[in-house]
């Protein structure tokens, strides 16, 4: 009897904390935003000290030119008053961002993303992350699994950078779904779009990728969906989007971005 009142008990708690994410899927939110920003704030902090940062003013001015085109028609509703940009020397063709408002670059991908439209489709990936809460969404599952906040306090920085989105030298332990992603390419996919950005250029980008990708696992053992699958998803969505960028271009968003 005990053990049927503390399932139900659960099951209730769970679905009292159930939210709905900016594309209107229901997801499992257990841990307040503040917190959630003050994990990203410090695991964005340990990178700092730990991975070279590029000083080069075009570099940084180039990437703070795209962020803050987006960064303009982007609403969050996690608590964030300012955002945070930084680009890590790293030859690792990688983007991510943190909850808090923390962006980070890598020198590497820079390459890969022939335009700044390119570009901007990364980095509205990776702030669709954050304002879709998945890193609150996958702390909250392993809580789930795990028992409690209790399991937080056993994770190092390093590992929490991670499980926040930092990427896999930084430690994943829970890897984004291919729900996330798929969310994150679309959720981007407006980002851009809103900003004056070209969103056709997502579809290159993921061209791009795919040339460096060979050998791969296949998408039914990977947690990303693939190549192929991101730009069939972002082709269905790509007349809507056209739509934003006309209307912003409208409105005078017309980024002028280079590097």
């Amino acid at each position: 009897m005990k053990l049927s009142l503390f399932i139900l008990s659960l099951g209730l708690t769970l679905i009292l904390q159930c939210q709905t994410s900016p594309t209107g899927r229901r997801q499992l939110i257990l841990v307040k935003d503040p917190e959630m920003n003050q994990l990203g704030a410090e695991a964005f902090e340990d990178m700092k000290k730990k991975i070279p940062i590029e000083r080069s003013e075009t570099i940084n001015r180039y990437v703070n030119c795209i962020v803050s085109a987006e960064l303009s028609v982007t609403e969050d509703s996690t608590g964030v008053s300012s955002w945070e940009v930084i680009v890590f020397k790293d030859n690792t063709p990688n983007a991510f961002a943190l909850p808090g408002g923390k962006i980070g670059v890598h020198t590497g991908i820079l390459p890969v993303t022939k335009t700044p439209d390119q570009l901007a489709a990364v980095i509205g990936h990776e702030i669709g992350h954050v304002i879709a809460r998945h890193g609150n969404e996958r702390i909250s599952q392993n809580q789930v699994a795990q028992g409690g906040m209790e399991a937080l306090t056993k994770i190092g920085k390093g590992e929490m950078a991670g499980i926040l989105g930092g990427g896999a030298k930084f430690g994943v332990l829970l890897p984004f779904s291919r729900a996330h992603e798929s969310e994150a390419d679309l959720i981007g996919l407006d980002i851009m779009a809103n900003a004056g950005f070209d969103p056709k250029e997502s579809i290159s980008l993921w061209q791009n990728m795919s040339a460096l990708s060979s050998g791969k696992p296949n998408e039914l053992l990977s947690t990303h969906p693939s190549d192929e699958t991101r730009m069939k998803q972002l082709n269905q969505k790509m007349p809507d989007a056209l739509q934003l960028q006309a209307a912003a271009k409208q409105a005078g968003k017309i980024p002028s971005c280079k590097l």
